[in-house]
């Protein structure tokens, strides 16, 4: 942000101090001149008035004396006065009798257009009754004197009577307006110069005021704004005094300490709550529903669409992040969980698929519930989802398993191999001591040789039980299909006799090996098997072979069960989808575990079914051979 504001302050106070101090010098000044005018024409009037009165004393005397020709020397002379452009008397009709231009003698001078009108009754009749600027008949700027004559006892030989003939003439005297105007302009110029020097002065004394006690600290407190707007909240102002400004930055500090630490217990409690999240396994996000944008996710949700751990989700769309989609998914076409909220007002649960960053989708169990919150008199709704990899969830299940099998397989050898391999040396013990006997003990050699080799497929049953549970190693071995196969089904020969199934065996002679996990393999085959067990309810037969064709390695199983209804196939390697034909409740993981093992190996399971007829399942699997020439 940008410092402009404070620039524009001082320009605005520095015009409006200069528009408002050159208007009040202007109207001064203007005042100054009107006045030193008015006093200036008051005292040339004054002037003139006490020429006129000792000028109008020498007319009296020469009137009175009958001495014209000394009248006419006396206006003359004073005609030719410097200052002076002319002299003339007027008689009461405003003739001029007497003038010291002689060209004007005879006229009339227009006495009403100066405002005085000798013969009018209503007009008072003064000793000044005209003083002031004007144009003479030869359009020089004149000061205009004009003084009336008045008429004394004296005088009525001539005049007649002053109550009847009050005036005997009028003496109009023509001032220079040059020199009044110029030391008019001189004043005024003086005055100018002094009233523009106080401008100055009140500027400069203004301006520096204004910059060194309003707008630095102002422009201070505008820098410290600036800053904390940007994030910097140790940015504090200092300001000395104890004026306004002082106490504003001292109020501004105090409320950059408090937002500061306000801040600090938000960012704690952001990062205790993402913590909180972030340390559930499920796959958590937050939507707002009226956005569809993502207000809070973590690490487990990042995990299943592929994201990086500190990739968070936040500020995109919940239909970009989990489906790639630039639009929200049509409600009619999926079980949107904000739609379904939305209109329920209830949790729900539905499978989605997500697309992951690589492009590949995984099938993801969602619980969505309403969360509503206040927010002052305004509530608000949030989606909260739980996300649960379907995926994770099969291979945490097969994991459980394998380890069950392991504990189990563990105590079948605690419990039963190790008496069987002390029973083992007694009998050894026991043919050695009979081999020495009468050739009578041969009856008691053969039953004692029987129960040793009885023994024998004891302990084999076992170590098979031990290899199905042994944990993967982690990483793909040489396993010889064959052999797995086998023993893995010795295992059912119980079982398939409880359901009244045969088992029909059918080898590849080149005895194939493949690059995977022993005991994921046998869990492979132990799962398949089962599964056509539980299909033949009423018993029937399993037929297992094995085949190597090119770069593949099959095993196929093929049943005489009740087959796969139509509408269950798409649907059979889905976690917890069970429809077992016994009637039994299923885990409905087995075939979903079955999948996951080969689809890790680079394999896949099909099928074929017909129901009422049967099932076929085959496995294929990289051949190892091929895979160790690459």
């Amino acid at each position: 942000m940008r410092l402009m504001p404070m620039a524009g302050l001082r320009q605005k106070f520095l015009l409006g101090a200069t528009v408002g101090l050159t208007t009040l010098s202007v109207i001064l000044l203007g005042l100054s001149w009107m006045i030193y005018r008015h006093q200036l024409t008051q005292e040339r009037s004054e002037a003139a008035a006490e020429v006129n009165l000792l000028l109008q004393a020498s007319l009296e005397n020469a009137m009175l004396k009958r001495d014209l020709p000394g009248l006419i020397d006396i206006v003359d002379r004073l005609g030719r006065q410097p200052g002076i452009h002319n002299a003339m008397i007027l008689a009461p009709n405003e003739e001029i009798r007497f003038a010291s231009d002689s060209s004007l003698l005879r006229t009339r001078f227009p006495l009403k257009t100066h405002g005085v009108c000798l013969n009018c009754p209503d007009q008072p009749v003064a000793h000044d009754l005209f003083t002031n600027f004007t144009l003479d008949a030869k359009g020089r700027e004149v000061m205009r004197s004009i003084n009336a004559v008045a008429n004394k006892p004296q005088c009525s030989i001539c005049h007649g009577s002053p109550a009847t003939h009050p005036i005997n003439g009028v003496l109009v005297v023509d001032y220079d307006a040059a020199p009044i105007r110029q030391r008019a302009a001189k004043s005024a110029m003086a005055l100018g110069g002094m009233g523009a020097l106080l401008l100055l002065l009140t500027l400069a004394g203004g301006s520096w005021f204004i910059r060194n006690l309003v707008l630095k600290p102002v422009t201070r407190l505008a820098s410290g704004s600036t800053d904390l707007a940007r994030g910097l909240l140790d940015t504090r102002v200092s300001i000395e005094g104890n004026d306004e400004l002082a106490q504003l930055s001292s109020t501004f500090n105090q409320m950059a300490n408090n937002l500061q630490s306000l801040l600090n217990q938000t960012l704690e409690q952001e990062a205790f709550l993402q913590a909180l999240v972030d340390a559930i396994p499920d796959g958590i996000r937050v939507i707002d529903p009226d956005t569809f944008l993502v207000v809070l996710d973590n690490q487990a949700f990042r995990s299943i669409i592929g994201r990086d751990v500190g990739q968070t989700c936040k500020g995109l769309t919940c239909h970009a992040s989990s489906h790639g989609l630039p639009q929200p998914c049509p409600p009619s076409l999926a079980l949107c969980p904000i739609h379904e909220i939305r209109h329920s007002g209830r949790q729900c649960k539905t499978l989605m698929d997500f697309k992951r960053g690589d492009g590949s989708t995984n099938q993801v169990e969602v619980i969505a519930a309403p969360m509503r919150l206040r927010i002052g008199v305004k509530e608000r709704l949030f989606i909260v989802e739980s996300c649960r990899d379907l995926a994770r969830i099969v291979k945490f299940s097969q994991e459980q398993k394998l380890a069950e099998m392991a504990q189990l397989a563990t105590g079948v050898a605690h419990e039963i191999h190790n008496p069987l391999a002390s029973v083992r040396i007694a009998l050894h013990a026991m043919l050695r001591a009979v081999d020495k006997t009468t050739e009578s003990s041969g009856g008691m050699l053969n039953y004692l040789k029987l129960v040793d080799g009885e023994i024998d497929r004891c302990i084999e049953i076992t170590e098979r039980l031990l290899k199905l549970g042994i944990a993967s190693p982690g990483n793909a071995q040489l396993v010889e299909v064959n052999p797995v196969v086998k023993e893995t089904l010795s295992l059912l020969t119980w079982e398939a006799e409880a359901a009244k199934v045969s088992f029909d065996t059918d080898f590849a002679a080149s005895s194939p090996r493949v690059l995977a996990s022993d005991s994921e393999l046998r869990m492979v085959v132990l799962n398949l098997a089962q599964n056509a067990l539980h299909a033949m309810p009423d018993g029937g037969a399993l037929h297992v072979r094995t085949q190597q064709q090119g770069n593949k390695v099959r095993i196929v199983f093929t049943d005489t069960g009740v087959g796969i209804n139509p509408a269950d196939a798409p649907h059979i390697f889905e976690p917890f989808y069970s429809h077992r034909a016994d009637g039994r409740k299923g885990t409905g993981l087995g075939l979903s575990i079955c999948r996951s093992i080969v689809l890790n190996y680079g394999g896949n399971i099909v099928f074929e079914s017909q129901p009422g007829t049967g099932s076929t399942f085959v496995v294929e699997l990289p051949d190892a051979a091929c895979q160790l020439q690459q």
